[in-house]
């Protein structure tokens, strides 16, 4: 049984169907969920998919790209970061794709693994007995099963009920997003550095794009819809060069959201009795490295090789966090440090913090 049909939750849930699991994932949300903007498949990324077959899915999707191009806050060029190609010369780096895409190819995969996507429910209870977790759901219906799998989110109620607790941490930003036209020049991943906030530019198809700007020292709080994308457009004219051409296409975006920047990572074990979360339940960066997904797509592919080289599920488990807790630690505590340096405008710092750490990701998962 696994919570959540997110990224985690279906790459994990492809991953055990391939080796002969049963899976049933509870899904609180509809089929329809998944929708906004966008996300960076860094190499990680895509290495893991491309041993579930899906890499070259995505690339098809996507906007497939390999440079990050660092701008200063006069609007010149401040370097170029060259990202690995973890899948060879002859594909990209990484690659743009919008949300709903990507949950597309993962459900369309998990469907035909024959696993069940039940929605509308969640967990509710969740008991340890005698080699089984008995897991109540929010309908009433109860399943007893071999092994629990939370990848429910930052705030998963999956991690609280196996007695899993960590503190959220907001770090003073909030991140904008807004889908918009790709300019022709957008060929990678563009940062805009700012006198108060950082902006950029991620492609996500041939004709799609998103715009992000990471708002610094403020409050969490809540804006009207109706208050975004002009909101967004006056933090953009802040910032010279190509910045003004992003800003004129904000006002016509349909999809505009603004979040807290939040992170969680768990101390110690991520699983209780048979019973783990992965993904954000476990570990949450901020979005600075585009890695939360690389991460998540990592932990379902480790679980399931771990349960699969282990006797008992209970020592799979504490192989796969034993494996995967120095590296996702190291993912979040870098994206934190360069939270702090944008806040202080350090960006000649955060670049090559950035650059060493994707180079680590870069090392087998």
């Amino acid at each position: 049984m696994i919570v959540g049909a997110g990224v985690a939750g279906l790459t994990a849930a492809i991953a055990l169907a391939r080796r002969g699991w049963q899976v049933e994932i509870a899904e609180v949300g509809p089929p329809e969920a998944a929708s906004g903007w966008g996300l960076c498949l860094t190499g990680p990324s895509l290495r893991a998919l491309d041993e579930l077959g899906l890499a070259d899915a995505c690339l098809a999707e996507g906007y497939g790209m390999s440079t990050v191009t660092h701008v200063d806050v006069n609007g010149e060029p401040a370097g170029e970061a060259q990202l690995p190609r973890l899948l060879g010369a002859r594909r990209p780096a990484m690659v743009g794709i919008a949300r709903p895409a990507l949950h597309r190819i993962l459900y369309a995969e998990a469907e035909r693994r024959g696993v069940v996507v039940r929605h509308g429910v969640t967990v509710a209870a969740v008991d340890q007995e005698r080699g089984l977790v008995r897991v109540r759901l929010s309908d009433g219906a109860v399943r007893r099963v071999a092994l629990l799998v939370g990848a429910d989110g930052i705030r998963s109620t999956t991690r609280g009920l196996l007695g899993l607790e960590t503190s959220l941490g907001f770090h003073r930003q909030m991140v904008w997003r807004a889908l918009v036209p790709r300019p022709r020049w957008a060929t990678g991943i563009h940062q805009f550095a700012g006198k108060a906030d950082t902006a950029g530019l991620v492609p996500l198809s041939g004709s799609q794009a998103y715009v992000f700007l990471t708002e610094n020292g403020v409050e969490q709080s809540v804006l009207p819809d109706a208050e975004l994308a002009p909101r967004l457009q006056q933090l953009l004219a802040a910032f010279p060069g190509r910045v003004e051409e992003i800003r004129s296409l904000v006002s016509a975006s349909e999809s505009v959201v603004r979040r807290p920047v939040l992170t969680a990572l768990l101390e110690g074990a991520w699983n209780r009795g048979d019973g783990v979360v992965i993904g954000d339940a476990a570990h949450a960066p901020a979005p600075q490295m585009a890695s939360g997904a690389a991460l998540a797509i990592e932990d379902g592919l480790v679980l399931a090789r771990e349960l699969e080289r282990h006797e008992s599920v209970g020592a799979g488990l504490q192989a796969f966090v034993s494996r995967r807790a120095q590296r996702c630690r190291t993912l979040v505590e870098t994206s934190v440090a360069i939270v702090g340096l944008e806040r202080e405008q350090r960006h000649h710092e955060a670049y090559p913090l950035a650059d060493s750490c994707h180079l680590l990701m870069a090392e087998p998962a």
